[in-house]
């Protein structure tokens, strides 16, 4: 049954006493404040529950749920952003701009956003990120939870009374959800921004992980059970923490790359600790940067990232102090290299002596061509890829948006090698040749304990590469690689899977491989802490024995 549904089916609800519906509107404001006051209404004015106990049942409920906010954030601090559940009900630039907001217009902000579409949950806890006054925060929301319960509660309240109680409560619920959308979509750029949703949803290509992944995740537990057990592929790289299944560090991946066979092919960077203090961090990277006879532009990226999460692109010292400053955790400063990018999936089965590459993924930066008279944002909304990713474009090109480009100028709108963050993806696999096959499995095999993973390879030109030659790794990724060439055009969404479940299953073989030769899979807990951020402090069990 539909939650609309719900609200007009109030007959089994009359039953139960008052006290009984008012604990239930309580509750409900959790999960949809709007349509818990709603219900609210069309109870009252049923009579089966006065109209005073109604708003007071949503009024505490919403006012609880969002102090609860506030605290969370307040408690919590930005960590509880980091965590993979969390970003996927409220992303980083939803808090950025609430906080920006917040911190502009200060209280009065907290008082706004309960009429504001999409602002109350990243404002209550922005809120509590930025200590904000909490007497004050508690005020202004009571205020404007005050104002806000009775005009909606009355609202369904009234059409209830009247003789046509189901098309005055369905006008007043049409009428509400009509005028959001009406206010949503006010403007061109806002259309173009829906237009951009829209193509997502009907491109596979850009849907979120927990809908896309959802049959892998599924082909990953029947081959839990063939191999007797869920985390038998940690095991597949066993000189990475849990395989790199997810917070493996990047500073030991490079010291397990130095080899004879990598040095050429490795870029110098420097490790930037959390633990020290930013003067200290800012001196190691000066003399990073004076020892390594290296300029600007820098990369700066998470120590423990994944899909392209906080990885800046530095131009100048403005902008290495501007982000050094900010470091909550372990960083790589690393130096750019310039030129084509391509992802290699390598993987060799430990009796084996060579390995192959499953995939190679060329990567593309989408470019735009001016015409004299429109704005980089405007040239992002009118291309018909790009605007499906319009707000990732947005927060790279933050500081050039109102720039007119020439007629005939072409713009690169993104330099970082990441599709979740607008690369242009295709399969590379004309890309592979003997020389380039030979190259990076002389590489693999002098990383002692790695067997399977993805390289993100950057080089001069793609015949280089093809030749294995004049190219720089920019990271290894272990056992949770993503062999993205799956996101070129031509593949269906069926395709897509056969490659995906083909990669799960040599990992799983892989990893079964190694247990049996006695690498110990990480266990259950720890690949839990390593999901919510925590360090487990060690790599896969090493064997007494092989």
């Amino acid at each position: 049954m539909s939650e609309f549904s719900q609200i007009f089916d109030l007959t089994a609800i009359a039953v139960y006493s008052p006290v009984v519906i008012f604990g239930a509107l309580f509750l409900a404001t959790f999960v949809s404040e709007d349509l818990a006051c709603l219900t609210a209404g069309a109870l009252a004015g049923q009579g089966n529950i006065s109209f005073a106990a109604a708003v007071a049942a949503c009024a505490a409920g919403i006012f609880v749920g969002d102090i609860g906010l506030y605290w969370t954030g307040r408690i919590f601090g930005k960590r509880i952003v980091e965590t993979r559940l969390f970003s996927r009900f409220v992303s980083a630039v939803a808090l950025e701009k609430a906080s920006a907001w917040l911190d502009k217009n200060g209280a009065s902000a907290i008082f706004l956003s309960r009429f504001m579409t999409g602002l109350r949950l990243p404002t209550y806890l922005a809120a509590g990120f930025l200590r904000t006054n909490f007497s004050k925060f508690a005020l202004y929301f009571l205020i404007a939870t005050m104002i806000w319960t009775p005009l909606l509660v009355g609202g369904a309240a009234y059409a209830q009374e009247n003789v046509f109680a189901s098309i005055g409560l369905i006008g007043i619920v049409s009428g509400f959800f009509g005028l959001k959308m009406i206010l949503r979509f006010s403007n061109w750029k806002k259309r173009r921004l829906f237009i951009g949703r829209l193509k997502r949803i009907a491109n596979w290509e850009f849907w979120s992980l927990k809908v896309f992944y959802f049959p892998v995740v599924i082909y990953i537990l029947f081959l839990a059970v063939r191999h007797r057990g869920i985390n038998v592929f940690t095991s597949a790289n066993p000189g990475i923490l849990a395989g790199g299944f997810v917070g493996e560090s990047k500073n030991d991946i490079y010291k397990g790359l130095a080899s004879a066979a990598a040095q050429p092919f490795l870029l110098k960077y420097i490790f930037l600790g959390a633990e020290n203090s930013v003067a200290k961090n800012l001196q190691k990277a000066e003399q990073f940067i004076a020892e390594s006879g290296l300029d600007f532009p820098f990369i700066l990226k998470p120590d423990a990232g994944e899909r392209g999460k906080g990885v800046e692109i530095l131009k100048d010292w403005f902008e290495l102090e501007k982000q050094i400053s900010r470091l909550k955790q372990d960083f790589i400063l690393q130096e750019f290299y310039d030129g084509i990018e391509a992802s290699v999936f390598y993987y060799r089965y430990p009796f084996e002596k060579k390995g192959r590459i499953f995939s190679i993924t060329e990567k593309r930066f989408p470019r735009l061509a001016g015409d004299g008279r429109a704005t980089l944002e405007t040239l992002i909304l009118l291309d018909p890829r790009a605007v499906a990713l319009a707000e990732k474009y947005f927060q790279q090109n933050r500081e050039r948006l109102e720039y007119v480009p020439e007629n005939g100028e072409e713009i690169q709108i993104i330099n970082i090698g990441t599709h979740s963050r607008g690369a242009i993806f295709a399969d590379g696999d004309h890309l592979r040749t003997k020389k380039l096959t030979c190259r990076i499995d002389e590489i693999c095999r002098e990383f002692d304990g790695f067997y399977f993973g993805r390289f993100d390879i950057r080089a001069a030109t793609f015949d280089d590469l093809k030749r294995g030659e004049n190219f720089k790794i920019i990271e290894l990724n272990g056992v949770t690689s993503e062999s993205t060439n799956i996101y070129d055009k031509k593949f269906s969404l069926f395709a897509a899977y056969r490659i995906l479940f083909r990669q799960w299953r040599i990992a799983f073989e892989i990893g079964a491989e190694n247990r049996r030769r006695g690498f110990q899979p990480t266990g259950i807990f720890d690949m839990i802490r390593l999901i919510f951020g925590k360090k487990t402090g060690r790599k896969t069990d090493l064997p007494v024995t092989v």
